[in-house]
């Protein structure tokens, strides 16, 4: 069935600096392709994309890297669970959580909007702000933390833009697979006989599903800024699956990788070495040493993995700085990569040194805020607005008065967390009732926060008589 698309009018935007060799500058770059726009919405006469597989390559190059595996290892080095229970974890979560941002990219070519501006349509112009304040934090920590294992990466991909990310997460994919693959040739008889494990309790388990729903949901806040461009009748349900496979395929390959690698690394005793204080660059080193030189150029390979996540987290933080500061949407989009890069590298580097603490706390907070976010949104996109992308005033999108006033959104949000903490387990926190079902704080953030929300918002369209 085929979705009206509203036309859409947009006002000339000026940016800043307009005269002069500022302009001039301007005007160069996007004659190389680089892109300007920011949070607009684009118009459905310049939403012409039809090479829709692009959004399965830059979801495959995200979350192709050591990132990824390193979040595999989490489940027996920190939870204590086998490989087999482990692996089960991984699949069956991953089979789950890879729904919500995948669902999100289908918004996209529909509604021309970036996500944090999809978001407006219920938390409101000023109510938006705290979720893009909490996404600015995550998308720079995500950032930090593969900085910390591969190093600095260059942001020169999300400073050009949709085109060059594109292009570059087409192929970032292909020769971090080709480490991976002979790391695990050259190291896989020693996967073979894994140690036995401890059987698995329900909070190990519930715990480290919550490190994995972190990882992926998290996605959802960004997950249609990548796909304005594609055309708005192609179907949604091409563009879900491709979305789906591009997160499912590397997150449970890798993870699984990771949790084996973790799990024998104590009986080989070059690895327990490379691995000492939760070394995984080093443990990777040492999977790899025994082709010498060649193995030393892919774990440099395997360092500037890093690259395609961090080029697709920048592309947001540019667009989601303009949505917490609405008045830079004259500064050009590009610019904010450069204040990006300028705030990760010191954060990286005084991170580094507790690596493991750094990313299982920030992966268990995170997955809480991203469950109560999606909940909200999904909750206002099927209910209030019925699936119809013509329910979305889209010419709107920057006039306050004229949007919800999120109210009902931030409320809900907040008061969800009287449940979830309680259901925390963190290292520094363990709710009372963690302590006895382990962390199950993502659950709860997800099913209260729509469950709040619903009866609030219904509150809120009848006092306005209006969405």
């Amino acid at each position: 069935m085929q979705q009206k698309v509203l036309p859409l009018t947009l006002p000339e935007v000026e940016f800043l600096g307009g005269g002069g060799d500022s302009n001039r500058w301007t005007r160069r770059l996007l004659t190389w392709g680089v892109e300007s726009r920011g949070i607009q919405p684009v118009p459905p006469e310049e939403r012409t994309d039809t090479q829709y597989n692009k959004i399965f390559f830059i979801w495959l190059s995200a979350n192709t890297n050591i990132l990824s595996f390193s979040a595999g290892t989490l489940g027996p080095v920190v939870f204590g669970l086998g490989l087999r229970d482990t692996c089960l974890v991984i699949l069956f979560f991953n089979l789950l959580c890879c729904i919500l941002p995948a669902y999100f990219t289908t918004w996209g070519p529909k509604l021309g909007m970036r996500q944090m501006i999809i978001s407006r349509y219920s938390f409101g112009y000023f109510g938006v702000i705290i979720p893009c304040i909490v996404n600015l934090v995550v998308m720079i920590g995500f950032s930090v933390l593969n900085s910390i294992l591969g190093g600095q990466a260059l942001a020169s991909v999300s400073f050009c833009g949709y085109t060059v990310l594109n292009w570059y997460e087409r192929l970032a994919w292909i020769p971090v697979v080709i480490s991976f693959v002979v790391a695990l040739g050259v190291g896989g008889k020693h996967l073979a006989n894994p140690p036995p494990a401890e059987p698995a309790t329900a909070s190990a388990v519930l715990s480290f599903a919550a490190v994995l729903a972190g990882f992926v949901i998290t996605w959802s806040s960004l997950s249609s800024d990548f796909t304005t461009y594609f055309r708005p009748d192609v179907s949604s349900w091409k563009i879900f699956l491709y979305s789906y496979f591009g997160f499912l395929l590397p997150l449970v390959t890798l993870q699984c990788l990771g949790a084996a690698v973790a799990v024998v690394a104590s009986s080989v005793p070059a690895w327990d070495a490379g691995y000492a204080g939760g070394n995984v660059g080093g443990l990777l080193e040492a999977m790899l040493h025994p082709v010498k030189g060649f193995g030393k150029f892919l774990t440099v390979l395997l360092s500037l993995s890093v690259a395609g996540n961090i080029a697709a987290t920048f592309y947001s933080i540019t667009l989601n700085i303009q949505v917490f500061i609405p008045p830079l949407v004259v500064v050009p989009r590009y610019v904010f990569s450069l204040v990006a890069t300028a705030i990760v590298i010191p954060v990286a580097i005084v991170g580094s040194t507790r690596f493991y603490d750094t990313l299982t706390n920030f992966l268990g907070l995170i997955g809480y805020w991203a469950s109560s976010f999606a909940a909200i949104i999904l909750a206002e996109h099927l209910l209030f607005r019925k699936n119809d992308p013509a329910a979305y005033d889209v010419a709107s999108w920057d006039v306050p008065r004229r949007l919800p006033s999120g109210i009902a959104a931030v409320a809900a949000g907040l008061l969800s967390f009287g449940l979830i903490i309680p259901g925390m387990s963190q290292v520094w926190f363990v709710g009372p009732i963690a302590k006895t079902t382990g962390d199950i704080g993502f659950e709860v953030a997800f099913g209260l926060s729509a469950v709040l929300y619903i009866p609030f918002r219904a509150l809120e369209v009848r006092l306005r008589k209006g969405l």
